[in-house]
């Protein structure tokens, strides 16, 4: 029969704070085994609250304006922003002036808010799960800066499985990579399609057996139905008002799972492309991303051996 567990994927949450507190709480919810995020943890940008002269926030989100008097309101307003994906930041006048005329300054700023986020994050995932025996590993995306690293690292509870290959049970090994091939946007993580098969292959020849063996890549397989974007044009705007889609995958990722035909392939990056399909033997899915919206798309996948028993897409 083999070794039966129960695993939840979800990827792409892009700095939501109640999205991240989702996934941790899945695992009592859906009764798991193992909880796998795939990639783009943090979040891309950060909201002034500032400080007036009687005591007050003035702030701007998402197209509406907030005078903010209490400590009660901008404690709420925080919850809000950060269950947007943003990083609220309590400031002054003066404090943006300086800000503003340096974009190391800035940038500064908004690990500091990325990074203490994160920390806090763990902190919760931490209270939640130690003593239980249920795992919980992270993927950094292309959109992570490398500065979450050593903080997901120190960690017993949130194992940080970046390019490494880790047992997710006694049968089943995992190999996972934050890395995409180039994008317009130029990530963090966006590296040569040669690169990212140099990164796959030092996994895979390590895994002992690859028939069980599961691939958390975060950028989707090439022409896979599961990499469909809008065409973009010179200037990255939808061509067709988005109604013309293209592959926007990678060739090394599919050439890396028709080569090794693991188990189960874990993708995301693509948040519009969720789906499933296969190539040859392996499973692959994408369960797409609705962050913005506060809520987390997943899956729940039963292995059994060298087998996909089931799996169910679900959200919440």
């Amino acid at each position: 029969m083999g070794k039966k567990t129960k695993l939840y994927f979800a990827t792409d949450i892009h700095g939501s704070e109640i999205c991240w507190r989702k996934f941790v709480n899945a695992a009592r919810y859906y009764d798991v085994d193992v909880l796998i995020l795939g990639g783009d943890v943090t979040g891309k940008g950060m909201v002034y609250a500032v400080q007036q002269s009687d005591g007050s926030h003035n702030a701007s989100f998402m197209g509406k304006e907030y005078t903010l008097k209490s400590a009660e309101e901008l404690s709420e307003f925080d919850s809000k922003v950060r269950s947007y994906g943003y990083y609220p930041f309590r400031t002054t006048k003066d404090e943006i002036d300086a800000i503003s005329q340096s974009e190391e300054k800035k940038h500064d700023v908004f690990l500091k808010l990325m990074t203490e986020t994160l920390q806090r994050w763990i902190g919760f995932a931490e209270q939640k799960l130690k003593g239980s025996e249920v795992k919980l590993f992270v993927t950094a995306g292309n959109d992570d800066e490398f500065a979450i690293d050593p903080i997901l690292n120190k960690s017993d509870v949130v194992h940080h499985a970046d390019q490494k290959v880790v047992s997710i049970d006694e049968e089943h090994e995992m190999i996972s990579s934050s890395y995409s091939n180039i994008t317009p946007w130029r990530c963090p993580r966006d590296i040569t399609e040669e690169a990212l098969a140099e990164k796959i292959e030092s996994m895979a020849g390590q895994v002992k057996n690859m028939k069980n063996c599961v691939f958390n890549l975060h950028v989707p397989p090439l022409d896979s139905t599961l990499d469909n974007a809008p065409l973009l044009d010179q200037n990255f705007m939808p061509v067709d008002s988005g109604q013309r889609m293209v592959g926007v995958g990678s060739s090394a990722v599919r050439k890396a799972i028709e080569k090794h035909q693991p188990l189960l392939g874990l993708h995301g990056h693509i948040h519009e492309s969720k789906g499933f399909t296969n190539i040859g033997r392996t499973l692959c899915m994408n369960p797409g991303s609705t962050y913005s919206e506060a809520v987390v798309q997943g899956v729940v996948v039963r292995l059994s051996g060298s087998k996909v028993d089931s799996y169910m897409p679900v959200q919440g």
